[in-house]
């Protein structure tokens, strides 16, 4: 006869891990009810979450086709979809389904991130090809501000777990206890460890895909370089940073030209933040931008001299 070990007047092992099974099949069928399997590569589909009415949001990198896309819900039952926007910088694309399609699918609750810490649990879903859950756990790893990404993405929060994931979770949930999503699971912006796109980073890119196709991107027309700046130059044009951006092309009818920007000028400001590195232009230049006027400060011929550059809209890609 099998006896239930307990010591003491406290809950046994086996009684904790029901209870945590319990728990985390709750969460896991509560948070995956809008994820749908996303055909759009080979073999193993990733997976996606039904963000709003009609569209649903995965990752980018898993979106290997254009055409000829489908998406299969719970229940097994698969449905076309279109690509209608997406954006490498953040790893994230969304696709549009017809509304009736989706109607029966709900909209995720989203949990707060403010409570996540290093060694936080999280549970991640996703959906395979036939229509079924998947399921795993991970531990947060790190947390930390915004930042850019490798590709020039902005994301709200950093989040990084332990470990990467399974293909099939990517554009999948990241799953609280309580069946909330913290956001995207994507393994395309890290080699090492899975990253969250965090939900206000899914929120904006989405609403911005769904208006345009894609995230509008600031840019100045130039090609630029990092250079030191003697400490002489730095002293008379009392100047605190120690480096700037030098202009090596200028594109014709761009931004700059149109500003009077020559080769060598070297930038060392806009609207008076500093340009140290070339990430210090690009995160300047963010979509918000985009048809503002800034002020440039520049050296040139060993003096500085302002300049005022209307920021253009980067042209998309081919």
């Amino acid at each position: 006869m099998h006896q239930e070990s307990n010591t003491g007047s406290g809950p046994s092992l086996s009684r904790i891990l029901q209870a945590l099974s319990t728990e985390s099949a709750a969460a896991i069928e509560k948070g995956s009810r809008g994820v749908v399997a996303v055909h759009a590569r080979r073999r193993i589909p990733a997976s996606g979450v039904h963000w709003r009415a009609g569209i649903v949001v995965t990752t980018h990198h898993a979106i290997e086709r254009s055409e000829e896309i489908a998406v299969t819900l719970p229940g097994g039952r698969t449905v076309p979809a279109v690509l209608a926007g997406r954006d490498p910088s953040t790893d994230l694309a969304i696709l549009k389904i017809e509304a009736a399609e989706t109607a029966a699918l709900p909209l995720p609750e989203i949990a707060s991130v403010d409570e996540l810490t290093p060694g936080y649990w999280i549970l991640t879903a996703g959906r395979t090809a036939e229509g079924g859950a998947r399921a795993g756990a991970a531990v947060v790893s790190v947390v930390g501000p915004a930042f850019r990404t490798w590709r020039g993405g902005q994301l709200d929060v950093a989040i990084r777990l332990d470990r990467n994931v399974h293909p099939n979770f990517s554009g999948g949930p990241a799953i609280d206890a309580g069946g909330k999503i913290f956001g995207i699971i994507t393994s395309g912006l890290s080699r090492y460890a899975a990253v969250v796109i965090p939900a206000a980073t899914v929120e904006r890119v989405a609403t911005e895909l769904e208006k345009r196709g894609r995230i509008g991107r600031g840019y100045l027309g130039v090609g630029m370089q990092a250079v030191r700046l003697p400490a002489k130059l730095r002293e008379a044009l009392k100047l605190a940073a120690e480096t700037g951006i030098m202009i090596v092309s200028v594109e014709s009818d761009g931004p700059a030209e149109k500003a009077g920007a020559q080769l060598g000028d070297v930038l060392v400001s806009i609207d008076a933040a500093p340009m140290r590195d070339i990430p210090d232009v690009q995160a300047y230049l963010a979509g918000e931008r985009i048809g503002k006027a800034a002020k440039a400060s520049i050296i040139r011929g060993g003096a500085l001299v302002e300049a005022t550059i209307v920021i253009g809209d980067r042209p998309a890609r081919s």
